[in-house]
């Protein structure tokens, strides 16, 4: 495996110190690969600690009639057993709207809900208590399908549309030289987290709470444990060190399992930890949400889009969750970096007898952003054009348009550089020729090679999320404590932050600690999620940094009589300075603090220019895009469906790359994470709505010989336009993306069998079978003299 890392640049304005945009190593690498990274399952526990397990319904739909805990109850080493009776508080802990009952009420929603809680002196026991109890249901035909959804009109939010022109898409049409079609099915896919879901309780003086919590949302955990034991927020306190993978499954499903603890808890005056396995984790935990979408186009003789309608519905399960939010954001990301003429693009959110479906890496941009490669792939079949030549004729611009579906500006398009940047250095045309020369010549394995754009806004389409906090301390010996709200979930937040507090202060990275996520530290904190987690943290942390600069300055310049050259202090190399005067970073420390200056600031962010009326589908919903593009170039064996991803080369746009080793890292986690959801990562439910693909003989996450042969990753190396935290970008999410790049190279090696007149139906993932029936209803068309 071949890495391409871009030099790092400095700026003038950052002072920099080789602190920031440098490759640093991740701050617990060291500790996680000796094991001595501490998780929430090593914290040790507080004499007399209990464990709890959760009993789990047997049916999708129905009307619980009783439930007969009385085995349970005798069963060895159980202490207590609660059901939703027994919560003293708020039953319901949806997170924006209600759906979500603690455990079960009264109804059954899914496939294994938890129906009740049982406390034990062992995991072993609760787990073996909690098969024994009886659920007396009375069942109702669960609705598992998008069709069915509609058919029973069964959704979990109102549909929501971009486009008030209908008369305007539908002249387009009319007018329209040639028009297409098609819809995809978009599979799901299980978070996979190395660490599961996990929360300790510990009870302390009269009605207050510690929690421990894999979570990536701890105010949010605050606040529910709160609201279920009936107490004020200000009596629970949430601390979270570190994840071992989140990817947003721990953005709002982590609560049920804290606030389970803490009733147990409560109720029992002990410590209570609760520890889901995995089998019981992927069957009570939501996925990436499945879509079931079509699209109609009408686009001229080059290819050119003139109008388009799209159906985008979210197969969301039982409640809404953030689906909401996640359906939106595919409706956003259903142009990609495409001007899709006059468009309508309706969003549906389905109610389904299933888990309620959840936040995942891209929160819904992928599914939406799919759509615009397959009509791109529609479109080249159509007229007999490379995909890639389509791609460049409808990307945003001065000859097709600027504005996207839902009113924002694009501004600072990278799009038409970074692909001509790509299709040059990866030699493209070449390839394709060569690839087109060995498909006519073998007859078995077929080559298939992509260029796929990528184009994600970033920042929270909930407004009020795009906030942070931070806390700073400085001790006197110099060294400096940092708090901030983000989450570290093995993305290298923490270690950013660090690098950012170092090069603020002018100090060596070791004299930054970076502490637990704490909420009587910073309070009110969002999720750490949208790919926001450095771009808002680090900017509440820069803003108390200066805080504290400041002060430090002006204690500087009176100790030098030069109270009015406050402002020209500069810190560097560990000293301050201030012309011809120079001292230690930790004497200046200890002189401020015997001038009684205060050495603990807070720091507060908000991400600007944001504005967005949903009720009208137009506004500023993101701050900047993010981009990328990815070549991607397979082999498949028609006589089997059987593939490899030979060769991948990236270029991907992460600004003024804070630590590139990190962001290389993420690009490449996030692209092969991607590529399993496209390809190997098969959901599956029975048809009583039982999650079949229950662990890991059952569902395959990609493999480290799933890895391409081949894997080239450049960064762009263009600072951020907008004032983001030293011009950076966020990098999270918006390269899983880039994975769409293999299933389109899939579809052009299949497609290879018509001499490319056929743009093959490939619904996702693209496992095996689906490549051979993909291949066969290929051969089968072109025996007939089909086209596409």
């Amino acid at each position: 495996m071949r890495k391409l890392i871009n030099t790092p640049f400095s700026e003038d304005e950052n002072k920099n110190q080789g602190v920031v945009h440098t490759s640093k190593r991740h701050e617990s690498a060291e500790r996680q690969v000796q094991g001595s990274a501490n998780y929430v399952d090593d914290i040790v526990e507080p004499q007399g600690t209990l464990y709890a397990a959760v009993g789990l319904s047997q049916c999708a739909k129905g009307t619980i009639n009783s439930i007969n805990l009385n085995a349970v109850r005798e069963s060895e080493g159980v202490v207590d057993v609660v059901t939703i009776e027994d919560v003293p508080g708020h039953k319901d802990i949806g997170p924006v709207f209600e759906g979500d009952p603690l455990l079960a009420n009264g109804e059954v929603k899914f496939f294994g809900q938890p129906v009740f809680a049982v406390l034990a002196t062992s995991v072993t026991l609760a787990r073996q208590a909690a098969l024994k109890g009886e659920i007396n249901v009375t069942e109702v035909a669960p609705v598992l399908s998008a069709d069915e959804a509609h058919r029973q009109q069964t959704f979990v939010r109102p549909l929501h549309k971009f486009g008030q022109h209908s008369e305007r898409v539908d002249d387009a049409f009319a007018n329209a030289t040639h028009h297409a079609s098609g819809s995809l099915s978009i599979g799901g896919q299980e978070h996979m987290y190395l660490e599961g879901q996990v929360s300790l309780a510990i009870p302390d003086e009269e009605d207050r709470m510690k929690i421990y919590t894999s979570s990536q949302h701890p105010s949010e955990v605050q606040k529910l444990v709160a609201e279920v034991l009936d107490v004020k927020l200000h009596r629970v306190m949430v601390d979270m060190r570190r994840m071992g993978g989140g990817f947003g499954g721990k953005e709002t499903q982590a609560a049920q399992w804290a606030c389970i603890a803490a009733l147990l808890a409560h109720r029992n005056n002990c410590a209570v930890k609760l520890r889901l396995p995995r089998f019981t984790d992927m069957h009570v935990t939501g996925k990436r949400h499945p879509f079931e979408n079509s699209f109609d186009i009408a686009f001229d003789s080059t290819g050119k889009i003139n109008a388009t309608r799209m159906t985008i519905n979210g197969i969301c399960g039982h409640s809404p969750d953030l689906s909401d939010a996640i359906v939106d954001r595919a409706m956003f990301h259903a142009d990609n970096g495409y001007f899709l003429g006059d468009s309508d693009i309706t969003g549906h959110r389905l109610q389904t007898n299933m888990v309620s479906h959840t936040a995942y890496r891209g929160f819904g941009g992928p599914q939406g952003m799919i759509m615009a490669e397959a009509m791109m792939d529609k479109i080249a079949r159509a007229i007999g054009s490379d995909p890639l030549s389509v791609r460049k004729r409808n990307l945003y611009g001065p000859t097709t348009g600027t504005t996207t579906p839902y009113g924002m500006e694009i501004e600072h398009n990278l799009l038409p550089e970074m692909i001509g940047e790509l299709e040059e250095s990866a030699h493209y045309w070449q390839r394709r020729e060569a690839i087109s020369a060995f498909n006519r010549e073998s007859p078995v394995i077929k080559k298939g090679i992509a260029l796929t754009p990528v184009k994600f806004g970033i920042s929270f389409t909930a407004k009020h999320l795009n906030q942070a906090g931070a806390l700073v301390h400085i001790y006197t010996d110099g060294s400096i404590q940092v708090n901030h709200g983000g989450t570290e979930m093995g993305q290298g937040l923490h270690t950013k932050i660090g690098q950012i507090a170092a090069n603020e202060f002018g100090v060596e990275l070791d004299m930054i600690e970076v502490t637990a996520t704490r909420t009587d530290k910073v309070p009110n904190t969002s999720p750490t999620a949208a790919s926001s987690g450095t771009d808002l943290n680090g900017k509440a942390v820069q803003n108390a940094c200066i805080t504290l600069k400041a002060r430090l300055s002006e204690c500087f310049a009176k100790s030098l009589d030069q109270e009015a050259k406050a402002g020209d202090v500069q810190f560097s190399n560990g000293y301050v300075a201030l012309g011809e005067h120079r001292i230690r970073f930790p004497e200046l420390v200890q002189q401020a603090y015997f001038a009684r200056v205060s050495l603990s600031s807070s720091g507060f962010y908000k991400t600007p220019k944001l504005q967005y009326n949903r009720d009208t589908g137009e506004g500023r919903p993101f701050f900047y895009f993010a981009y990328g593009v990815s070549m991607s170039e397979v082999s498949i064996d028609t006589l089997t469906g059987e593939y490899t991803v030979d060769k991948v080369n990236v270029i991907h746009d992460v600004g003024n790359s804070l630590n590139p080793a990190i962001d290389i890292g993420q690009i490449e986690g996030a692209f092969i994470q991607g590529m399993g959801w496209l390809t190997t990562e098969d959901l599956k439910w029975n048809e009583n709505g039982k999650l079949i693909s229950e662990n890991m003989a059952t569902y395959k996450i990609p493999a480290i010989g799933d890895t391409p042969k081949e894997f080239n990753v450049k960064l762009f190396g263009r600072k951020n336009a907008e004032d983001s935290i030293y011009h950076s970008k966020a990098v999270g999410e918006p390269p899983f993306m880039l994975a769409i790049s293999v299933w389109c190279a899939l579809k052009d090696a299949i497609s290879s069998l018509s001499g490319y007149t056929i743009d093959p139906q490939l619904d996702t993932p693209a496992t095996p079978e689906r490549v051979l029936n993909a291949v066969a209803a290929i051969q089968q068309a072109d025996s007939r003299g089909g086209g596409a």
